[in-house]
C-alpha cells in the first residue's frame, strides 16, 4: 500500500508538471504572437520574403491535404497583391521520394509565381530548422510566415527567440473534426519548442550561404 501510495504521488506530481508546461507553453506562444497575425491581404504590411512552411500535399490515404492547399493559395494571394517579393519554400527533403519545397515550387509556378522569385529550403525539417535558416542561410532578419494560424504563431514565438522580425498570414484554417490530431501535436510541439529554445537545439543542417536578394 505504501509503494501505491508513492506512485500515486508521483503519477499526480508528473501530471500536475505537464498540465503547467501546457498551459504555460500555450500562454508564452499566443502572448508573443499576439498582434502580429493577419488574416486581410489588405492589412497585412509588405515584406520582400514570405516564408511558405512546408507540409505533405496529401494525406496517407490519398486524398489532398488541406493544410497544404490552403497555403499555396495564401502564398499565392499575398504575391499577387505585392505583399511579398520573394517566397522561400521551406520543408522536408528527407528521402528522394519525399521532397515538400520542390512540390511546393512546382505547384506554385502552376499558379503563376515566376520560377525566378522563389528559393528552395530543402532542410527546413522542423519549423525551428525553417525559422532559423532564413535568417542564418537565407540572410533575412525581416519575413512573413506563413501557414495556419496555430503553427503561425509557434513560428512566430521562435522568430522572435532568434531576433528575427516577423509577422504572419494566415492560410485557411481546416475545420476541427478534420484537423484534431494536427491540433493536439501542436500542443506538444508547443511544449517542446520551449524546450528546444531554452537548451539552444540548433537545426539540422546550416550549410553555404544563399542570400535572397
Amino acid at each position: 500500500m505504501k509503494h501505491l501510495k508513492e506512485l500515486l504521488k508521483i503519477g499526480g506530481a508528473l501530471t500536475a508538471l505537464m498540465l503547467l508546461s501546457l498551459i504555460g507553453a500555450e500562454v508564452a506562444v499566443s502572448v508573443t504572437a499576439a498582434g502580429k497575425l493577419y488574416d486581410s491581404v489588405q492589412d497585412i504590411p509588405a515584406n520582400r520574403v514570405g516564408i511558405l512552411l512546408g507540409t505533405s500535399k496529401r494525406v496517407s490515404n490519398g486524398h489532398q491535404n488541406l493544410y497544404y492547399t490552403y497555403r499555396i493559395h495564401a502564398a499565392v494571394e499575398l504575391f499577387q497583391a505585392g505583399k511579398i517579393e520573394f517566397i522561400l519554400v521551406s520543408g522536408d527533403n528527407a528521402t528522394p521520394y519525399y521532397d515538400e519545397p520542390t512540390t511546393m515550387k512546382k505547384d506554385l509556378v502552376a499558379r503563376g509565381i515566376p520560377r525566378e522569385r522563389i528559393f528552395s529550403d530543402y532542410a527546413g525539417f522542423r519549423t525551428l530548422d525553417s525559422i532559423v535558416r532564413s535568417k542564418a542561410v537565407f540572410g533575412q532578419d525581416k519575413i512573413t510566415v506563413i501557414s495556419q494560424p496555430f503553427h503561425n504563431e509557434r513560428a512566430l514565438f521562435i522568430a522572435a527567440n532568434k531576433e528575427i522580425d516577423a509577422i504572419a498570414f494566415n492560410a485557411r484554417d481546416v475545420s476541427p473534426q478534420h484537423g484534431m490530431k494536427v491540433r493536439i501535436r501542436e500542443q506538444l510541439a508547443r511544449v517542446k519548442v520551449l524546450w528546444d529554445l531554452l537548451v539552444g537545439v540548433e537545426p539540422k543542417f546550416y550549410g553555404d550561404p544563399i542570400v535572397i536578394q
